[in-house]
């Protein structure tokens, strides 16, 4: 039943008053700040009033004024008591100033964008009128770390046709000093087309010894077995793949090779170095890409015997795309995808010179591929042609697993 000294008519014609007149439903001073006090001590009062009733002798003894913490402001309202103190209301619970998890969830979504805890504490004191500790705020996020445990943990799919392996570098603070971590990021392509961020590891620096340790934890949780692994040139990285999935072939990515090979040649002759190369890895065939790399020792050999070195002691691993047709071979001639997913994790952690420790590192880089990820809805093109000579190819290996698809 409503109470007399609240006129929602009133109140009606004040706020729709108020929008007109430029007035904001939430935040500072909103138009829906009375409201939320309203419907506060409404449910409040109908708490006590059932508690009462089932703790006498117990009785009411008055109210305390309390300033609660919403997403819609901060509202000062009457919190009714009893006698012996055992009242505690679900809604609002003793020593709780703040108001459901609208909020928390505000903090979250604001840290996940790379906003420092100074900044998130200035835009909710600015919008909403809202103070809460830096202290606080690392309380809220920090109950992001039980997601980050799941997600860590959970179980893979137990084959995946493509795997893109890449490390970022990161710093934070270990016993007060700033050192250099490498975070191994594993992205894959799963049989329906879908990418999905496998994993993120933190480690000291990137070594193929750290990354067969990723790939032991990958198996553990299940993932059986990888079609192709696209990689960079790290010495014995192809090694440390092949110990934990003897069977997976390993594709050097031509762009880290196209890198490498500029940085001997100087900028006059570099247009004509990459038009050259360009002519070894969009070649048709392989002996065509073989007469390709030939013509280009031919022309530079003597000039930039290292490029010619370099190409020759990879070929095997930087040709393994020559298998297959060109939506294959788009798919897994390069890194890039998941050098896209580290330039988007590095628009949220630019603005931070070291983290605190490893433990926020990860929080914060788990919140963002959250936000990356579920952006990720579209299939490469040709999925269906690629999927189908996957499963010409290697259909001694699918047919193991539950996600094979000839049905």
């Amino acid at each position: 039943m409503e109470e007399p000294d609240f006129n929602w008519k009133e109140f009606e014609k004040h706020a729709v008053s108020r929008l007109i007149n430029g007035g904001e439903l939430g935040g500072k001073d909103g138009v829906l700040a009375p409201l939320v006090k309203r419907l506060l001590e409404a449910s409040l009062e109908g708490e006590i009033t059932s508690h009462v009733e089932d703790s006498r002798p117990n009785r009411r003894n008055g109210k305390i004024q309390k300033a609660v913490k919403t997403q819609y402001g901060s509202i000062s309202i009457d919190s009714p008591r009893d006698r012996d103190g055992s009242f505690d209301s679900a809604l609002l619970p003793k020593r709780s100033s703040q108001l459901g998890v609208g909020l928390e969830n505000k903090i979250i979504s604001l840290y996940s964008t790379g906003m420092s805890y100074q900044d998130i504490r200035a835009h909710l004191e600015e919008l909403y009128g809202l103070t809460v500790s830096e202290a606080a705020m690392v309380q809220i996020t920090n109950k992001v770390l039980d997601d980050v445990l799941d997600w860590q943990q959970r179980e893979l799919d137990s084959v995946y046709p493509f795997v893109w392996l890449d490390a970022i570098r990161y710093k934070s603070r270990e016993s007060g000093k700033v050192v250099q971590n490498s975070v191994y990021t594993i992205l894959a392509l799963r049989m329906d087309g879908q990418k999905e961020l496998l994993g993120l590891y933190i480690g000291e620096t990137e070594s193929s010894r750290y990354w067969m340790g990723v790939l032991q934890d990958l198996k553990q949780r299940g993932l059986q077995d990888i079609l192709i692994a696209s990689t960079d040139n790290l010495t014995g990285f192809e090694a440390a793949i092949q110990v934990v999935f003897p069977k997976t072939e390993v594709q050097l990515c031509i762009v880290h090779q196209i890198r490498t090979s500029l940085l001997f040649v100087p900028f006059k002759d570099s247009k004509a170095v990459v038009k050259d190369l360009r002519m070894i890895y969009t070649a048709s065939k392989l002996q065509d890409a073989e007469m390709a790399l030939d013509r280009f020792e031919q022309i530079w050999g003597a000039k930039y015997p290292k490029i010619v070195e370099s190409w020759k002691r990879n070929w095997d691993q930087l040709m393994v795309f020559m298998k297959y047709s060109k939506p294959i071979r788009q798919i897994i001639y390069t890194t890039n995808p998941v050098e896209a997913v580290h330039r988007q994790l590095r628009r949220v952690t630019k603005t931070k010179g070291a983290f605190v420790n490893n433990q926020a590192l990860i929080k914060l880089l788990y919140l963002a591929q959250k936000r990356v990820s579920a952006k990720w809805c579209q299939v490469p093109n040709n999925w269906g042609l690629c999927l189908q000579e996957l499963l010409i190819l290697f259909e001694d290996r699918l047919v193991k697993y539950p996600l094979y698809l000839n049905q």
